[in-house]
C-alpha cells in the first residue's frame, strides 16, 4: 500500500548575521545562443561550396555537387559533436550534460547520414560524369585518388560508433564497452580530415578556406585537450582526493566520503555530478558518473551510490586512503534552473541523490519547497533520517510513496494524486530525477497537470 509523511515544522528563530559577500557566478551559455551559433557555421559552410562553385550543369555535376555539399557538412557536424562533447564549463552548467548527450546522439545520427551520402554520391556523379559503373568508379576512387582509402576507414568507424549508439545496441553493451568505442571517434576525424584537404575541392586551391576549416578543427581539439585531459590531472595534483569513509545507507546503497584540498575551488553545485575513477586494481580505468549526495564543502565530497553494475557494486569495499580523481562538476541540474519561488523535487529509487544536496539548499521559504520521494519498498529509501532532519529545520513538505504499481493497482504519480499531494502543483518549478520508466511517466503526468514543459527540469547521470 502506498504510504506517505507529510512534515511540515515553522523554522526556529535565527539572529540576524551580516548577508556573506556573493561569489562570482560561473559562466553559463544559453542553449539558444549555441543553437543560433551552430546553425550559422552550418550556412557559412554551404556559403563556402556556393562561393567556390561558378555553375553547375548535367545530372553528374549536380550529384558530385551533393556530394560536395554533404561531405561538407560532415565535416563541420563531426566538429561540433566534439565541441558538445568537450566539457566546456559554461556550456555544462547552462545547457547541461543530459541535454548536451542528447544534442550529440541525434547529431550523431545526421553526421553518419551525411557520410554516407557524401560517399554514395560522389561516387555516382563521378560514374555518370566518366560513362562508368558505381562498381568500377568505386574501386578508381580507392585505388587512384589520395587518401580516399583513409576516408573510406574513417567513414566506417562513424557507422560502427553510430550503430553501437543505437538504442537496441547499446542496451546490450557494458556501459564502459559503449564508452570505450567512442574514442575510434578521433581516428575517424584524423583520417577524415586529411581526406578534406587532399581532394575536397573547396580547399585545394583556397588558402583562407583551409586557414579557417584548420582553425575550427584546432580550436575544439585544444578544447578537448584541455578540458578532458589537462584539466582532471591539475584537478588531481591540486585537490589529492582520498576516500575518507565508506558508509552503507540501504541494502546496495553506499555513500562514499571524499577528503581532500581546496574543494571549495571546483565550485560544485547541489544537482551536479563528478565523473570519478577511484585508483584501485579493479577501477582505475573506468570513470562512471555519480551525483553529490551532499552540498560539497572547503573538505569533504560525498557521493551516495546504488548497486548496479561492476563499478557501482564495487565501491561498496573501497578502503579509505585510496586515491581518486574525478572529473568535473558538470550538469545543470542546479538552483540556476529555478524561476518560481516553489519547487517540488520528485525523485525515484537512487535518484534521490541529487535532490538530498538540492532539499537542503534551494533558498525556500516555509511551504515552498516540496520533496516527494518515489520508492517500490521501504527497504529502498536511502538517506531517510537526513530528509526528515532537513524538512523539519525548514518547514518544508516531504512525501514518500511507496509500493510497486503492481502491487497498488494504480499509479501513485498519476496527474490527479500529484495535485492532490501539492494542489498548486502549476505554479511551482520541478525538478526530477529517477529510473528512466519513472521520469518519463511522472513528466506526463506533469505536463497533465498544467506543469509547463519549460519548467520541468530533468537530467540523466548515466552519460
Amino acid at each position: 500500500m502506498a504510504t506517505w509523511t507529510d512534515q511540515r515544522v515553522r523554522p526556529a528563530p535565527r539572529a540576524v548575521v551580516p548577508p556573506p559577500s556573493p561569489r562570482p557566478q560561473p559562466a553559463r551559455s544559453q542553449p539558444r545562443t549555441v543553437l543560433g551559433l551552430i546553425a550559422l557555421g552550418a550556412l557559412a559552410v554551404v556559403a563556402l561550396w556556393w562561393l567556390d562553385t561558378p555553375s553547375v550543369s548535367g545530372f553528374g555535376d549536380w550529384l558530385t555537387n551533393a556530394g560536395r555539399i554533404t561531405g561538407l557538412l560532415a565535416g563541420y557536424a563531426v566538429v561540433i559533436l566534439l565541441a558538445l562533447m568537450a566539457r566546456i564549463p559554461a556550456m555544462e552548467r547552462g545547457i547541461g550534460t543530459d541535454r548536451l548527450a542528447r544534442w550529440h546522439s541525434m547529431g550523431g545520427r545526421y553526421t553518419v547520414s551525411l557520410v554516407v551520402a557524401h560517399a554514395l554520391l560522389i561516387t555516382w556523379g563521378y560514374a555518370v560524369t566518366a560513362h562508368t559503373n558505381v562498381a568500377s568508379q568505386t574501386a578508381t576512387l580507392l585505388t587512384s585518388y589520395p587518401d580516399v582509402l583513409m576516408a573510406t576507414v574513417a567513414g566506417g568507424l562513424f557507422v560502427l560508433v553510430g550503430a553501437v549508439s543505437a538504442r537496441a545496441a547499446r542496451a546490450r553493451l557494458r556501459y564502459e564497452t559503449w564508452y570505450h568505442l567512442h574514442f575510434y571517434t578521433y581516428l575517424a576525424v584524423a583520417l577524415a580530415f586529411s581526406h578534406q584537404f587532399a581532394v575536397g575541392a573547396d580547399f585545394m586551391t583556397n588558402l583562407p578556406a583551409r586557414l579557417l576549416w584548420s582553425a575550427l578543427y584546432a580550436g575544439v581539439a585544444a578544447l578537448l585537450v584541455w578540458h578532458r585531459f589537462v584539466t582532471p590531472v591539475r584537478q588531481a595534483l591540486r585537490h589529492r582526493l582520498r576516500v575518507a569513509a565508506v558508509h552503507r545507507e540501504a541494502p546496495g546503497v553506499v555513500s562514499v566520503h571524499i577528503t581532500g584540498r581546496h574543494l571549495d575551488e571546483l565550485a560544485a553545485e547541489p544537482g551536479q555530478f563528478f565523473r570519478w575513477r577511484f585508483l584501485t586494481r579493479d577501477l582505475w580505468w573506468s570513470s562512471n558518473p555519480y551525483s553529490l549526495s551532499a552540498p560539497a564543502s572547503a573538505r569533504l565530497l560525498r557521493i551516495t551510490v546504488k548497486d548496479l553494475g561492476d563499478h557501482s557494486a564495487a565501491l561498496a569495499r573501497l578502503a579509505p586512503g585510496t586515491r581518486v580523481f574525478a572529473e568535473g562538476p558538470y550538469g545543470a541540474f542546479t538552483a540556476a534552473r529555478r524561476s518560481r519561488p516553489k519547487v517540488l523535487l520528485l525523485g525515484g529509487g537512487v535518484g534521490i541523490t541529487p535532490m538530498r544536496a538540492l532539499f537542503e539548499t534551494l533558498p525556500a521559504g516555509p511551504g515552498d519547497l516540496t520533496l516527494v520521494y518515489r520508492a517500490s519498498r521501504q527497504a529502498d529509501v536511502v538517506l531517510r533520517r537526513e530528509l526528515d532532519a532537513i524538512a523539519a529545520r525548514r518547514g518544508a513538505q516531504l512525501h514518500y510513496l511507496l509500493g510497486s504499481r503492481a502491487k497498488l493497482g494504480y499509479d501513485p504519480l498519476d496527474a490527479r494524486r500529484l495535485r492532490a499531494l501539492v494542489p498548486d502543483l502549476a505554479a511551482h518549478d520541478v525538478y526530477l530525477c529517477g529510473p528512466d520508466a519513472m521520469t518519463e511517466a511522472a513528466e506526463r503526468s506533469l505536463r497533465a497537470a498544467g506543469v509547463p514543459r519549460s519548467r520541468i527540469h530533468a537530467e540523466s547521470f548515466q552519460l
